[in-house]
């Protein structure tokens, strides 16, 4: 599903050049439920960008689903976010003078869907992470949990190949980001490929495999079924 070699990336600041990654191979098979993990600084977010076609690598190639993403204009790479990608963010994004349905169906509408279509996946997608009772209430009437369910329901409702959420707990308490990622479990369970960019140990460990990022490369990139049986091994 995703395919990253040789990945390079740097950014000019005043006359000096910052090297943010330094030659990432990785890959993301479909189904997989993969988390991102690194100190700030480590090139996890350049990464989290690169894999959104929000950002360019400079050297090396990224394919999704079989498509070499290169060279793109804004048109194309926003054409191939919409088709390909569903965002979760830590802040929501949320559209606040926007009820719950509407922020829904917002991709949908980018999308040419008509209006009754969209509405009724968008209720859809609110059922599914048990929000339809309040699909009319505008984002400052939700709890941050709830918030955040709407955003998921959003990221699935063009029904994309990848869900890329980045640090989608960060904002929410213990209980309410342990509830988050039961829905994500369960979306992925249902075959959704999914890479998740948190600084939490324990959120990491609700995932299937661990990827660390420190100075620009992966320095391990383990399953968390083999963390676990390690861990019980030395108790």
């Amino acid at each position: 599903m995703i395919e990253i070699k040789s990945l390079h990336k740097s950014y000019k600041t005043g006359s000096t050049s910052l090297h943010v990654l330094k030659g990432i191979d990785f890959s993301v098979k479909e189904g997989e439920m993969v988390s991102i993990m690194g100190s700030s600084g480590s090139g996890k977010s350049t990464l989290l960008n690169i894999l959104g076609i929000l950002d360019e690598a400079d050297e090396g190639t990224y394919t999704l689903d079989g498509v070499l993403i290169k060279n793109l204009n804004e048109k194309i790479a926003a054409r191939y976010r919409n088709k390909f990608l569903g965002f979760i963010f830590q802040s929501f994004n949320l559209i606040n003078y926007k009820t719950a349905l509407d922020n829904v169906a917002m991709p949908l509408y980018y999308q040419g869907m008509k209006r009754n279509e969209r509405m009724d996946r968008a209720m859809h997608y609110l059922e599914k992470v048990g929000l339809a009772d309040w699909a009319t209430h505008l984002p400052n009437e939700l709890s941050g949990g709830q918030k955040q369910r709407v955003a998921i329901a959003r990221a699935l409702a063009s029904d994309p190949k990848v869900l890329l959420a980045d640090e989608p707990t960060g904002a929410l308490d213990s209980k309410t980001s342990y509830e988050v990622m039961e829905i994500i479990q369960s979306i992925n369970d249902e075959g959704k490929t999914i890479l998740i960019v948190t600084h939490e140990e324990d959120i990491a460990h609700m995932t299937k495999r661990i990827v660390h990022l420190k100075d620009g490369l992966i320095i391990n990139d383990t399953p968390v079924q083999q963390i676990k049986a390690k861990a019980e091994a030395h108790v």
